[in-house]
């Protein structure tokens, strides 16, 4: 599992090569599909070899090892995660009067809306082009839901669990991310995903599923220059 010390570099060199844009050395989503960049980790000057394929003031993130960056970017920011993976998933027991629908393009105004009010910058307006993502409506109203980021591989990202605050506590991450664990590993994928290194909830919350940290992992948050 190295690939995972780069995935953004191994996601857009295997599963997801129609999506890069760059070079053979270094490569990114397009930008109203994912913000991440991905390098090979060996090459001399990568986030120069993309100065052509960003646009100044755009904000970018590179996951793990960070490069040189060239001398107008800057960095606004790190965010300290746990990479975890789940080789074995643990069945846990949940209410049946759950209804875990799967989303379509028709729901993703509402997916952008709802994650972005929790979790603002990684969620673009395509992102969900890229896999499948599941949630849950009260109501009528979207109010969780999770799904697939970065693919490689033989390993695919369980990404995108928010639930809106007025209905934490409900079990509801948890349904969903077991969900789309289980058609990862029913795919012959190994499920992965990233999460903040203090958010002591959602860790336990994965704990109980069987996923278990693999590694600490930064999230560079990087701003476009001139």
């Amino acid at each position: 599992m190295l690939e995972l010390d780069n995935p953004t570099w191994y996601a857009l060199t295997s599963t997801h090569k129609p999506f890069g844009i760059g070079t053979s050395k270094a490569k990114r989503y397009p930008a109203n599909v994912l913000p991440f960049v991905g390098f090979d980790t060996d090459a001399a000057d990568p986030l120069g070899m993309l100065q052509h394929e960003t646009r100044p003031g755009e904000v970018i993130y590179i996951i793990g090892e960070l490069p040189k960056l060239p001398p107008s970017w800057v960095i606004l920011g790190e965010i300290e995660g746990d990479q975890m993976v789940c080789e074995k998933l643990i069945a846990v027991k949940y209410e049946d009067n759950i209804e875990l629908l799967k989303l379509a393009e028709p729901d993703i105004p509402e997916m952008y809306a709802l994650i972005n009010s929790v979790q603002p910058g990684f969620f673009k307006e395509d992102t969900a082009k890229i896999g499948a993502y599941y949630g849950i409506r009260v109501e009528g109203r979207l109010v969780a839901m999770a799904g697939e980021r970065l693919k490689m591989t033989g390993l695919s990202e369980v990404s995108a669990v928010c639930t809106h605050p007025d209905h934490t506590g409900k079990g509801y991450a948890g349904q969903l991310v077991s969900l789309v664990a289980k058609q990862m590993i029913n795919q012959g994928k190994i499920p992965f995903l990233h999460v903040v290194s203090s958010n002591d909830r959602a860790i336990k919350l994965y704990e109980r599923l069987g996923f278990v940290k693999r590694r600490s992992i930064t999230f560079w948050k990087i701003k476009v220059g001139n």
